[in-house]
C-alpha cells in the first residue's frame, strides 16, 4: 500500500481506527459499556493482531446511539434492539425509494 492509499482510510467510516479506551472516551462511556453492546451483539468489533478489540467510526455512531437510550433509562438489550430495528427501518426506506425512483423512471411520459 502506498502512503497516498493509506490516507484514504481516514475518510472510511468502517475503518478500525479507534482503541477501545479512545472509542469509550469518545462516546463517554466506560469500557465495560462497550463489552456489554459487543455480547448483545449490536457491534462487532474488529481485532488487531495482538487481540485488542478496534472501532471505526460507524461502529461508534451505533454505540452512542445506545448510550443515548441507556442514559434515558432503557434497559441494554432493549437499547440494542431497538437500534436494531431503527436499522432494519431505515434499509427499509432506503429501498422502497430506489423501488419509487426506478418506477418513475420506468412509466411512460404523459406527454404527446
Amino acid at each position: 500500500m502506498t502512503a497516498d492509499n493509506s490516507y484514504d482510510r481516514f475518510d472510511d467510516d468502517d475503518y478500525p481506527a479507534y482503541t477501545m479506551g479512545r472509542a469509550a472516551e469518545m462516546i463517554g462511556a466506560s469500557q465495560g459499556f462497550l463489552r456489554a453492546i459487543g455480547e448483545a451483539r449490536l457491534i462487532t468489533p474488529l481485532r488487531s493482531e495482538g487481540g485488542h478489540r478496534r472501532y471505526s467510526r460507524y461502529q461508534l455512531r451505533i454505540a452512542a446511539r445506545a448510550r443515548e437510550l441507556v442514559d434515558q433509562g432503557t434497559p441494554i438489550e432493549a437499547a440494542c434492539r431497538i437500534i436494531i430495528l431503527e436499522d432494519q427501518l431505515e434499509e427499509a426506506r432506503r429501498i422502497n425509494a430506489e423501488y419509487r425512483r426506478a418506477a418513475e423512471s420506468d412509466a411512460p411520459s404523459d406527454r404527446a
